[in-house]
């Protein structure tokens, strides 16, 4: 929801992460957008520009293999997937969220990989574009907040109780 309360900012610091990039075509004045938002937060996060790989393919039933893709290589600490699915007359919009949205959600279980999903679906090209600029940034927040909570929680298990217990 756009304008929506998402809680405290944690301040986030994105140095010597590797991000990955799937931008949808469709729409492509959106995810243009979308991912300029996007890649501009990233670097102000820290991300090093050399460190952010960005694809692009047909539409958004495409994100979901060009995301496992990369996450087959094994390079990122976080994936973000940029779209626009508008609205239309029948029932392809649904079909095109339903399964963008789960194919994406699939792979970052299937890989314990984070991905940040701005794959927008509005009513209209007015809704798309008054949210095209806060989630390609929001995109870049969650990845790299994510990014860090997992390579956090990767700890082994004694040096994580060590942590907790207030031991060096």
């Amino acid at each position: 929801m756009q304008g929506a309360n998402k809680g405290s900012n944690i301040p986030l610091d994105g140095e010597g992460l590797t991000i990955g990039i799937v931008q949808a075509r469709f729409n492509e004045d959106i995810t243009n957008a979308l991912f300029d938002a996007c890649h501009a937060e990233l670097i102000k996060l820290g991300v090093d520009a050399d460190s952010i790989d960005h694809i692009t393919v047909p539409g958004a039933l495409e994100v979901p293999l060009a995301l496992q893709t990369l996450a087959n290589r094994g390079e990122y600490d976080a994936l973000i997937a940029l779209g626009c699915i508008i609205r239309g007359e029948t029932y392809h919009f649904e079909l095109v969220a339903n399964e963008s949205g789960a194919g994406v959600t699939r792979i970052g279980l299937d890989y314990d990989l984070p991905i940040a999903n701005a794959i927008l679906t509005t009513e209209n090209m007015e809704q798309a574009v008054a949210r095209q600029t806060e989630k390609g940034a929001d995109a870049a927040r969650v990845a790299v907040e994510m990014a860090l909570l997992v390579n956090q929680l990767a700890i082994p298990e004694d040096e994580l109780d060590n942590l907790l217990n207030g031991e060096q």
